[in-house]
């Protein structure tokens, strides 16, 4: 008796072969796969910061083309926005219009239950996810879920120790491309945010907010366990450790544990030795910048 002969799906099988063919180069260092060798190559130099992408323009090195591309656009013709408060060149009307938000501070974007308002769409669409309580990503690898996607990719990198972007002036690299922009202002000096009541300007909008803080006495950020209340959120983080015990600041040379950053950097100096605060009349150097300022006691003694 002959064995009935099963069907062979020729279609299907050679699209799973196609599939299987179409992403066969595998990142051994973070598990990617590509295409072609040539783009796994390219990715590579993500982890190993090569840079073989070279600008024969400006001489300036990239680790990817398409950053490469995006340079060249800024030294030809095809940058025809130009911003004429900061200097900077933009390829598309899109980008140059959200751009000059940044020092105009308009916010066309308002939330129809808080009254929040935002410079993109993009945002305001991510902000009342607040009000709905969704949260569409999640992360497949400890199930954490977010709001907004590059919340995901900015996280996933925790697992994967990946900082895929590089500051091309100084090296450093960054889990998100946001973090990088406001690092490189650090390079150009470049400080967007304009406080209108003294002019002061900084790098951050969220530390021009704070300053604002300053002038108007605001104080929104209240603990719930005693009252408290403080004009950032940085500062009532700090405070509540006061209530929890927590010292999540550990030195790892003693094993002694902090509640503050700051406390930790000066406890670590007993190790090191180092003592960056020196007197500028007898060159007497300290750990600390509170025992310069009693220091400096001894020769103002007298004096009127």
């Amino acid at each position: 008796m002959n064995a009935k002969a099963e069907p062979v799906n020729i279609a299907s099988s050679n699209q799973t072969q196609e599939n299987a063919e179409e992403k066969s180069h595998l990142c051994d260092m973070c598990g990617k796969l590509f295409t072609t060798g040539s783009l796994l190559s390219s990715h590579k130099c993500i982890h190993t910061r090569r840079k073989l992408h070279h600008s024969d323009i400006c001489d300036k090195k990239f680790s990817d083309n398409s950053t490469l591309i995006s340079n060249k656009h800024c030294h030809t013709e095809e940058t025809s926005y130009h911003c004429d408060i900061c200097s900077k060149n933009f390829t598309q009307k899109g980008s140059f219009s959200r751009h000059k938000r940044i020092h105009t501070g308009e916010r066309p974007y308002h939330c129809d239950k808080c009254g929040k308002s935002f410079s993109r769409n993009g945002h305001l669409s991510s902000h009342k996810h607040i009000h709905t309580g969704e949260k569409p990503y999640h992360c497949d690898i400890c199930d954490k879920a977010f709001s907004r996607s590059d919340n995901l990719t900015q996280h996933k990198r925790v697992h994967t120790g990946e900082k895929a972007y590089f500051c091309d002036i100084c090296g450093k690299a960054f889990a998100g491309s946001a973090d990088l922009s406001v690092h490189k202002r650090i390079h150009t000096g470049e400080r967007p945010y304009h406080c209108d009541i003294c002019g002061e300007t900084f790098i951050r909008n969220r530390n021009l907010t704070y300053h604002k803080h300053s002038h108007t006495g605001k104080k929104p950020y209240k603990c719930d366990t005693c009252e408290e209340s403080f004009s950032t959120r940085g500062q009532l983080s700090v405070h509540k450790r006061i209530h929890t015990g927590e010292r999540p600041y550990k030195c790892d040379i003693c094993g002694k544990a902090f509640s503050q950053i700051g406390h930790s950097v000066r406890h670590k100096r007993i190790h090191t030795g180092e003592k960056p605060y020196q007197c500028d009349i007898c060159s007497e150097t300290f750990s600390r910048s509170d025992n310069l300022t009693k220091h400096k006691e001894i020769h103002t003694e007298g004096k009127p």
